[in-house]
Parts: structure tokens; C-alpha cells; sequence
């Protein structure tokens, strides 16, 4: 696979992750755990298929062969770098409305007039 196709597999799988990661979130927030985690699952899955692209690119550059630093490959590392952060997220929202349907979370409460 040549570079520029390496690239545009990241931003592809990325973008695919970080849709699975708001349909997840949509789901936990309706109570649909089981399909939460499903979306989860689907975005871990093309995050990993982006990580190889992105592994294969560094291991091309450590091997001594020259990369470009283009714009698009920077557009390609913020998608996928966005997209784990959205990941992380969305398993922390999961974990808030799961907490909030089961009516065990420890949140403080606060006085809007003190």
C-alpha cells in the first residue's frame, strides 16, 4: 500500500470509529447497553485497522526511508488521534448513564444559590 493510501486508511477508519463511538453514546443515553458496547467494540475494530496504517508508516520512516510530512497527514493523525480521545469518552459516558439508569452514582449535588 502506497503512503498516500496509508494515509487516507487512517482518516477512512478513524471517521468509521468515531461514528460507532456516537452511535454508542446515543444508545447508553436510551439504555441500550448491550448495543453500546457492540458500537464500542465495531469502533476498537477500525481503530485498530487505522493503527496498523499509521505503524506501517512509522516503521517505513524508522527504516530510514523518507516521509513526507503533508498537511493531509497531519489531518490523518488528528482524526485518529480525536478519535481515541472520543473513544475513551464514550466508554466513561457508558459507564455515567449505566450509573444513572441503576441510580448508584455518587455525584455531588450543587446549589445553583448559595
Amino acid at each position: 500500500m502506497d503512503y498516500e493510501m496509508k494515509i487516507f486508511t487512517i482518516i477512512a477508519h478513524s471517521g468509521e470509529a468515531k461514528s460507532s463511538c456516537m452511535e454508542a453514546i446515543s444508545h447508553a443515553k436510551q439504555g441500550e447497553f448491550e448495543k453500546a458496547e457492540k458500537c464500542i467494540a465495531e469502533a476498537n475494530s477500525k481503530l485498530r485497522l487505522a493503527h496498523e496504517s499509521q505503524t506501517a508508516l512509522i516503521q517505513s520512516e524508522a527504516q530510514g526511508k523518507e516521509t513526507k510530512l503533508t498537511l493531509l497527514m497531519i489531518h490523518a493523525q488528528d482524526h485518529f488521534m480525536n478519535t481515541m480521545t472520543v473513544r475513551d469518552l464514550a466508554g466513561e459516558f457508558i459507564e455515567m448513564y449505566k450509573s444513572i439508569r441503576n441510580n448508584t452514582g455518587n455525584y455531588p449535588q450543587y446549589e445553583v444559590n448559595k
